[in-house]
């Protein structure tokens, strides 16, 4: 059976546009920080990879060039403590929601399949279960859904669990998972796989790993799933995503990657050539420069620290409880004392001229929370914390 549009949910983000226009009349206009575009230049050592790269004649790769490859290998080194990648275990993407949406039909999920996602989660985890036709979960207790209880069996839906998705920095809230956090989710994938027979993936989307702002992470860093502490030297079933968008500002390159397992890269390149799912060759070229200049990135941190210490000092102020927001690029966001749905909150929000995202956009248990976003010009970001301070 084809795929519907019925089966999908509707677009969240047409519903914030009466908030929008409420926002835009506000005098001085809108302060948008209700999408984590980035609007910072793209840093020169990118543009000049990019445009050294431009006569292009030729089909680039699907796997991507093995420079390519050898610089995503060498960041790992270098930024998340992952060593001993293979080069051939890494795979160029068109940005990261395209892997994202795809992944489980890529790897051949359909009806009967469960994929399990963050209860607060961007929403594209669970449109990807529902193009492959597999059934979405959200579900922060992974270990508790695929470990029964002692003397027990284990229920229907963890046995039929294929893919679990992690989300570390978490988008919209900021949570990091220790390294604690990730091995046990490994470790009981791991377990339901060797009882099922059945494969179980573990995906970690790491796009947020580059913009930490509390310890310990900024100290000793946001953990990948492919850390060996995490895996104990074996990177069997396991997968990070990872994009430029945020800490280079190339969102409009479509800059991203897949690296981990090398049996599951080989079968995800398999599928990608067939389809034609190649990145162009002058962004790979403007990738690898990206990942290999570490001080664009601090710079750009910089900004975002920066923005963040004033939009959260000025929140406070007006009364708003900032929850977690450990790393990323959002604050997350509820009314002094909590109760209140996150769409009068939008609504309050916008009669200020500052449009934010509602929480219910990333599932029923965020629906008490706003997002807000740290991607607006520092003039923005000032003009904002003045109408909430009334300053």
């Amino acid at each position: 059976m084809g795929l519907r549009t019925g089966d999908l949910p509707d677009f969240p983000w047409d519903t914030l546009v009466p908030f929008a226009e409420k926002a835009r009349a506000y005098p001085g206009g809108i302060v948008d920080l209700s999408v984590g575009t980035p609007i910072d230049p793209t840093p020169a050592v990118v543009r000049d990879a990019l445009a050294a790269a431009s006569d292009s004649p030729g089909y680039p790769t699907t796997h991507g060039t093995l420079d390519l490859r050898e610089a995503v290998v060498d960041w790992f080194v270098r930024r998340r403590g992952v060593r001993g990648l293979d080069p051939a275990a890494v795979l160029p993407t068109l940005g990261s929601k395209e892997l994202v949406a795809w992944l489980p039909s890529l790897l051949g999920l359909g009806v009967g399949d469960v994929v399990v996602h963050p209860a607060c989660a961007y929403p594209t985890y669970d449109v990807g279960a529902r193009l492959a036709g597999a059934a979405p979960v959200a579900m922060d207790d992974v270990v508790g859904l695929l470990t029964p209880e002692s003397g027990e069996s284990a229920d229907t839906v963890a046995d039929a669990v294929r893919l679990v998705w992690l989300n570390s920095p978490g988008n919209p809230d900021g949570r990091v998972l220790s390294v604690d956090e990730l091995r046990a989710v490994v470790d009981a994938a791991r377990a339901t796989a060797r009882r099922t027979g059945h494969r179980v993936v573990v995906a970690s989307d790491e796009c947020y790993a580059e913009l930490a702002w509390d310890e310990p992470w900024v100290s000793a860093g946001v953990p990948s799933i492919l850390d060996p502490r995490v895996t104990g030297g074996d990177l069997t079933g396991l997968l990070a995503v990872y994009s430029l968008s945020k800490q280079s500002n190339v969102a409009g390159y479509r800059s991203a990657f897949v690296a981990g397992d090398p049996v599951l890269v080989a079968e995800l390149l398999e599928v990608r050539k067939h389809a034609g799912m190649i990145v162009p060759g002058p962004v790979q070229a403007a990738t690898a420069a990206g990942l290999r200049d570490d001080d664009h990135v601090a710079e750009q941190r910089e900004r975002y620290r920066v923005r963040r210490a004033v939009l959260r000092s000025a929140l406070e102020q007006a009364g708003y409880v900032v929850d977690g927001s450990h790393a990323g690029l959002y604050l997350w966001v509820r009314p002094e004392g909590g109760g209140q749905d996150c769409w009068s909150t939008v609504a309050d929000l916008a009669s200020l001229g500052i449009l934010v995202a509602p929480g219910s956009f990333y599932g029923p248990a965020a629906a008490g929370h706003v997002r807000i976003a740290l991607t607006a010009s520092d003039e923005r970001v000032r003009e904002a914390a003045a109408r909430l301070t009334g300053a």
